[in-house]
């Protein structure tokens, strides 16, 4: 349901509190003494059977009793009475609930499910069960259990833990930070993660979210929800629970390098959120966004009044990768950094070295550390400080961040600099993490824009052999595919193997290890056991064989070691391979494995026998560009191997980035497949090699080969709805619109005149920057559409004809469509034929309304409006413009 009546939630204008509201101690008076406490200015109706009054509000027995609908209904009623509140509550429509009963249970017929069944049918949101409640401070509302009432600011906290959430808010309240909401999630029901973020990041009283949960319910509502979050203003997430016990049965080395731990790490990191590991870390987080807002650069300037000081912090921040600043030299002070200041530096001092600083081009921050002595205090010092950053920031437009450290206990300082909006932090180590939060903010914020390499035209894979290879093993009962049709799979997308013969027997394998001897080579021999994964545990491999006599040996040995570790195994062959010199090519390991949540993972890192031992491995989750591989790459250890080192020429890098997209499109067309294990991969200069590889498959789970690929949390490329339409002899291809379209745009804009521009864009347009055309050409799918017409131009390449897009609302009941078409389309239908695609995809989601905005002058587009069904009116605060919709319901 998303946002839907998160108003009544959050913005409520009366709330019934039902249960034991009179007794003191008891749950339902605790959030009542809350609730008048922060003077919550609505109505307040106690709903309690054995009393008239408490405290001065007049009661009822039953909310069916109450006498007006309220908006929020507040429960801690016994868990058996829960669903019959909810059924009143829903049945005299109320908009929303909090449960703060805990243990509801979760099977059929158990309280929980129960009260979920009846509200959803009546459209009433619940928050909870086991929550804490929930604060708006702005409006005066706390409906919390919180120890401390949340002061008003612009962070959102959204937790699953009610004590996680209390704790920040007590933080917050000895720090002076504030809060637009609170929110305490519970044992979720309805009200989740992805509805919050959704409702946030449209929330323009909240300037960034912070997130506090151990578990992802829907990983693709999540993945949506956080990425279009992340977009528009920090969000910063603590997972507790990071190190539970893996209790999941991996049988490849991908499997077993894909950790929960690791997935989440890498759903946050692709959704561009900033993941903080601890409670210390939150609270630097909530310090730094409670006062400072996001900024360009990363250079960091460091002045304190002692150089060990300042030394320490300069360490922290480059182990942290961080950039020291390099300033520039000024009159009467040296360069430096950090800046040293002397012991007994006292406020003069720091405010005549702040000042260059903060003016100084060479930094993008300051760090301003102070350490009280007896002849510098630190109330006068932070004084100071705060005096020469309002004078340095007076009308200026950009105003540089500044981030203090006071060492020691110093409230004097701290409540300066809280009014003076300056983050303050107790330790050198805590300023260094706040400066970074905002750091890898802009960092993340750059990835998501990044335009992505175009992939190489010639790849085109062969789903339709790869499918008929996999649908042969399933038809025969097999949960691993053989070598044989390994190899077939990973040639269909083109990942190099070594070619390779089964032998069903000794002989046989000597037999088709003699073509390999007679040319010279050297041969590799390996069991073939659907039961034995990896095949070294029980020496079932031997390398450089020279004769037909020592592959025969070695194929008994073979057997009579599985047959002495493995009795149970079922060995059904050998596979005989020709010798593959190593020399200078890097090991390197790269496959897919399945996790619980997030589905499908590309798994790469360093291969080898030991790969789980040595654990340098990094995870992506699919959908895969070569951007995107590259960063998978780069996250690794071994990447540093695989540049050029002595006589070692560097390792093809856009082959090994390229390998990673195959496996990311493979696990896109291939659902069946399970896992795959490459290792080793090897690279070098020349390209990649696939040595040994394993794949395990099992039938796709129903709806898996449906809509958009469930079990992917993020939705790939909709390469279905591509189109080629013949227009008036002309022949068009349409299709959803990718990431590296950018140039594409690009050259459609320049090339409309500033007529057209207008009435797009609905005013004169001078500049198509990278953000601007990214936001057109980097979509979420599973929220919005965008198709691209074109045509081939007479250089060859891809020439732009028009496109239309179409973004849904958080709901997913309506959404909003632009269109444009060059000059050199018009009149052959293009338009029409872009809305109606538009249209059928919107259909196809599921969503009730497309609706859109015209120039009333722009009469083709309103007659191609006209001809689709579409209702028109004047739009009241503005004639020029025309609202259009159509219900698609019944359009």
């Amino acid at each position: 349901m998303s946002t839907y009546r998160f108003d009544k939630l959050l913005a409520p204008r009366s709330i019934a509190l039902v249960g034991a509201v009179g007794r003191e101690g008891s749950l339902g008076r605790s959030v009542l003494d809350s609730l008048r406490a922060a003077g919550f200015p609505g109505a307040i109706m106690p709903v309690q059977p054995d009393q008239t009054t408490v405290d001065g509000l007049a009661c009822v027995p039953r909310v069916a009793d109450l006498p007006a609908a309220p908006d929020l209904v507040l429960i801690a009623v016994p868990p058996p009475s829960v669903p019959e509140v909810v059924a009143q509550a829903a049945a005299i429509g109320a908009g929303a609930a909090v449960i703060l009963t805990a243990r509801l249970g979760s099977g059929p017929g158990d309280p929980g499910p129960v009260a979920h069944g009846i509200a959803r049918a009546h459209g009433l949101r619940l928050l909870g069960p086991d929550s804490a409640g929930l604060a708006v401070p702005g409006a005066r509302l706390n409906a919390s259990l919180f120890a401390q009432a949340p002061e008003a600011g612009d962070l959102a906290l959204v937790s699953q833990s009610g004590t996680v959430a209390a704790a920040i808010v007590a933080w917050g309240a000895r720090h002076g930070t504030g809060f637009s909401a609170v929110l305490s999630l519970g044992s979720v029901l309805d009200i989740g993660v992805a509805d919050c973020l959704d409702h946030f990041a449209a929330d323009f009283r909240t300037r960034a979210i912070l997130l506090c949960l151990d578990r992802v319910a829907d990983a693709r509502r999540f993945m949506s929800a956080a990425r279009a979050a992340a977009r528009a203003k920090p969000v910063v997430v603590l997972r507790a629970g990071r190190h539970r016990p893996d209790t999941r049965a991996a049988v490849t080395h991908t499997g077993a390098l894909a950790r929960p731990d690791a997935v989440y790490a890498a759903a946050f990191r692709r959704a561009g959120l900033l993941a903080v590991p601890d409670l210390d870390a939150m609270f630097s987080a909530v310090e730094t966004l409670g006062r400072q807002r996001p900024f360009p650069g990363h250079r960091l300037a460091i002045v304190s009044n002692g150089r060990g000081i300042g030394l320490l912090a300069a360490d922290r921040l480059i182990e942290r990768a961080g950039t020291l600043a390099a300033p520039a030299e000024a009159e009467g002070r040296a360069p430096g950094n950090p800046l040293d200041l002397g012991v007994d530096a006292a406020g003069p001092a720091f405010a005549s070295a702040l000042t260059p600083l903060l003016t100084d081009r060479t930094s993008d921050a300051v760090l301003a550390i102070h350490v009280p002595t007896i002849r510098s205090e630190a109330g006068a010092v932070a004084e100071a400080v705060a005096a020469t950053v309002k004078a340095a920031r007076a009308g200026q437009t950009r105003k540089k961040p500044v981030f203090a450290v006071t060492l020691g206990d110093a409230e004097a300082a701290r409540e300066t600099f809280a009014r003076a909006g300056i983050p303050h932090f107790t330790t050198d180590s805590e300023a260094i993490e706040g400066f970074l939060h905002l750091v890898r903010y802009r960092e993340a914020q750059d990835d998501l824009m990044r335009t992505p390499d175009s992939l190489p035209r010639d790849f085109s894979p062969d789903t339709a052999r790869a499918r008929s290879i996999v649908a042969a093993a399933l038809r025969q009962g097999a949960a691993w595919l053989d070598p044989v049709a390994v190899n077939g799979l990973l040639q269909a997308y083109g990942i190099p193997t070594v070619p390779i013969t089964l032998a069903p027997g000794t002989d046989a394998a000597a037999a088709a290890a003699w073509p390999i001897i007679a040319a010279g080579g050297t041969v590799a021999l390996k069991v073939v056991s659907p039961d034995i994964v990896h095949k070294s545990d029980i020496g079932g491999v031997h390398l450089d064989l020279t004769s037909e006599a020592d592959v025969a040996e070695a194929a008994r040995s073979i057997l009579a070691r599985a047959r002495r570790e493995r009795p149970d195994a079922r060995v059904t062959g050998f596979a005989v391979q020709p010798m593959v010199r190593r020399g200078q090519r890097r090991e390197l390991i790269a496959g897919l494995a399945e996790d619980a949540v997030f589905g499908p993972v590309v798994v790469f890192g360093r291969g080898g026998t030991a790969v789980e031992v040595i654990d340098d491995r990094a995870l992506g989750l699919p959908p895969l560009d070569l951007t995107l591989a590259r960063d998978l790459i780069a996250r690794t250890r071994v990447a540093r191997r695989l540049e050029a080192y002595r006589d070692v020429p560097a390792a093809d890098l856009g082959a090994i980035a390229l390998t990673l997209v195959k496996l990311s499109q493979l696990a896109a067309d291939l659902p069946q497949v399970r896992e795959l294990d490459i290792n080793p991969l090897l690279a070098d200069e020349t390209g990649v090699l696939a040595l040994d590889a394993r794949v395990r498959i099992g039938r796709a789970e129903r709806g898996a080969l449906g809509r958009g690929h469930p079990r992917f949390a993020i939705r790939p490329y909709p390469a279905e709805w591509i189109r080629t339409l013949n227009l008036k002899d002309r022949t068009v291809r349409v299709r959803p619109v990718r990431p590296e379209d950018e140039g594409l745009f690009l050259a459609f804009f320049k090339g409309l005149d500033p007529e057209d521009l207008r009435l797009r864009f609905f005013g004169p347009v001078r500049e198509f920057s990278h953000a601007f055309l990214a936001r057109l050409t980097q979509l979420d799918y599973a929220r919005a559409i965008a198709f691209v017409a074109t045509e081939i131009g007479p250089g060859g390449g891809e020439r732009m004809l028009g496109a239309v897009r179409l973004h849904a609302d958080a709901n997913h009941e309506s959404g909003e469509y632009a269109i444009a078409v060059g000059r050199d389309a018009r009149g052959t239908g293009l338009a029409f034929a872009l809305m109606r695609l538009m249209i059928d995809w919107a259909r196809s989601e599921g969503i009730g309304r497309v609706e859109g905005t015209v120039l009333a002058e722009n009469r083709p587009m309103l007659a191609v409006c006209r001809r689709l069904g579409f209702t028109q009116g004047r739009d009241p605060d503005d004639p020029g413009l025309v609202k259009v919709h159509l219900d698609l319901a019944t359009g």
